[in-house]
């Protein structure tokens, strides 16, 4: 008995501030997952990773020689491998039906648009005093893509993979906040009105099939960097789309997408120590990541309106916002704000369409950023 509270004595004597204002973070990330319901199968583990890790002598925490689950579960399967990341891809692959873009392979050009809050955030963060590293994983944040933002910043060896991760997955969460403001300050009433046809052409097996081979060996030429990405993400829709694996197909995007999520919160939580994470930089990176996301919608919509200068089929500026990774709420609120405007405009599939090119096109920038940081 005297042992045991003599314990508890050293552990509250090594309560500081930052571990109370960690505690305080988790539980508004908690909140914010269930009573808001914001990402809450990645914002509830994170917030409660975020309380385990700040408690003082923690064996979630690698002590002397005993070993800590979360710090082991983060050396084993990111710092090492990445490997929660990737195998998240196959499940968010099977997901994805890229029916509307091969129907509309011109909504590519709008998901690469969307990207190009990455490079201008890229070139603030080095104006901010953040090394090229830092920089780039920070930048990343504009992928508006939680496992390439883990996957880059940590390759990178970044000091704020916690932060990034915090801040990317919030601002992916705020999403049906931040795009309208944007996409209504960039469009007029006119051009959110513009209608759109509804292209009922249908894609053969065949032809879905062979989209995520050739999209897999396009983006290996282009960045080999991006094929752990891009290939599990392709491989994932490959189970979708073969026909044969249909018990696997709903395993990959359900229980092994879940199961994924829920470890790589909890598992990130451990770059959320107290004495790191509190700093100005995170405040700077919380603003940094900010001016990724509205510059990536605004990349997207203003893309759409120059595309309107020579298409003659005229393409809604909204459709462009969905350019970025957000699948699927960035079509979502595309749709949403185009049936407001019109309630008999019907712009789900062309957004749908950018919303998966957008996914396709985080991957391969994140692959890009890797391979001109190796060159």
């Amino acid at each position: 008995m005297l042992e045991e509270f003599s314990f508890l004595v050293e552990a509250l004597s090594q309560i500081t501030w930052q571990n109370v204002v960690m505690w305080v973070i988790g539980g508004v990330l908690i909140f914010l997952a269930i009573v808001k319901k914001m990402e809450p199968s990645l914002l509830l583990p994170i917030g409660f990773g975020a309380i385990l890790v700040n408690i003082p002598l923690s064996n979630v925490l690698t002590q002397g020689e005993e070993t800590g689950i979360i710090q082991w579960l983060y050396e084993t399967t990111i710092a090492t491998s990445e490997a929660l990341p990737i195998l998240l891809f196959i499940g968010i692959g099977a997901m994805i039906d890229f029916e509307p873009l091969i129907v509309n392979p011109k909504l590519m050009i709008l998901g690469g648009f969307a990207q190009i809050g990455i490079f201008l955030t890229l070139i603030l963060a080095c104006l901010c005093g953040f090394g090229f590293l830092d920089a780039a994983a920070v930048a990343i944040i504009g992928a508006a893509d939680g496992p390439t933002a883990i996957l880059v910043a940590n390759a990178l060896n970044s000091q704020y993979v916690g932060p990034i991760t915090v801040v990317a997955y919030s601002y992916m969460a705020l999403v049906p906040i931040i795009q309208p403001m944007v996409i209504k300050l960039l469009t007029t009433k006119k051009e959110r009105r513009i209608r759109m046809d509804t292209n009922t052409r249908k894609v053969s097996k065949t032809t879905k099939i062979l989209f995520p081979i050739i999209i897999t060996l396009v983006a290996g030429l282009i960045a080999p960097k991006s094929l752990a990405l891009v290939g599990f993400l392709m491989f994932g829709n490959l189970i979708r789309e073969c026909g044969v694996l249909g018990s696997l197909a709903e395993t990959a995007q359900t229980t092994l997408a879940n199961l994924i999520t829920l470890l790589l919160g909890i598992t990130i939580a451990f770059q959320m120590k107290g004495e790191a994470f509190l700093s100005l930089q995170t405040l700077i990176i919380m603003a940094l990541g900010l001016f990724a996301f509205v510059f990536d919608t605004a990349g997207g919509v203003l893309c759409a309106k120059v595309m309107n200068l020579f298409c003659k089929k005229k393409i809604n500026p909204m459709v462009g916002a969905a350019g970025i990774s957000a699948f699927p709420m960035s079509a979502r609120i595309v749709h949403q704000m185009g049936r407001k405007e019109d309630p008999s405009n019907y712009l789900l599939m062309h957004a749908v369409g950018a919303n998966v090119s957008g996914q396709i096109s985080s991957a391969i920038v994140g692959g890009l950023i890797l391979g001109l940081v190796a060159a």
